[in-house]
């Protein structure tokens, strides 16, 4: 999406209840966020379809599932030409672990988000889908101690 549609107190209202609770009825939703059922299905079609709605979706706590390791790894590409980069993405992607890319300033290149099981995990992972890349030139690895904050909200 190249323009930010304009959001009208209603719509940011619909957007904080359905960050917090997706699975509110509609007319929960509607008399929380103070208008009708039908305004409110109208507000969140026209969210839907201008992009600012995605998926639903139900989040998993990583730990309950046996990913109670979350590791931050710095990657630095050998090239920057548009090929190298984009067979770079596609590889990533393929990783379920790699759960977060980003492209970023500075020394790095890229930030990688993972969710693994253990060090081992990782360390199989770094090996088999990072380190052999043919564009990766290095890596370095940043171990999380503990989650502090983890917002999936976004500040509307």
């Amino acid at each position: 999406m190249n323009e930010t549609p304009h959001l009208s107190d209603l719509d940011k209202r619909l957007l904080d209840l359905l960050q917090r609770d997706a699975s509110m009825s509609m007319a929960d939703l509607a008399q929380q966020a103070n208008t009708s059922s039908a305004t409110c299905w109208r507000r969140i079609k026209a969210l839907e379809e201008s992009g600012v709605l995605g998926p639903h979706i139900r989040l998993v706590d990583p730990a309950c599932v046996g990913r109670k390791m979350d590791v931050f790894c710095q990657v630095r590409i050998k090239a920057q030409d548009a090929a190298s980069r984009a067979e770079f993405k596609r590889a990533m992607e393929l990783e379920p672990t790699i759960v977060e890319v980003y492209s970023i300033s500075g020394e790095w290149d890229y930030l990688l988000h993972l969710l693994v099981r253990d060090m081992g995990d990782f360390e199989q992972i770094l090996m088999r889908r990072v380190l052999e890349h043919d564009s990766v030139s290095a890596t370095n690895s940043i171990f999380a101690l503990s989650r502090v904050k983890h917002a999936t909200q976004v500040p509307v």
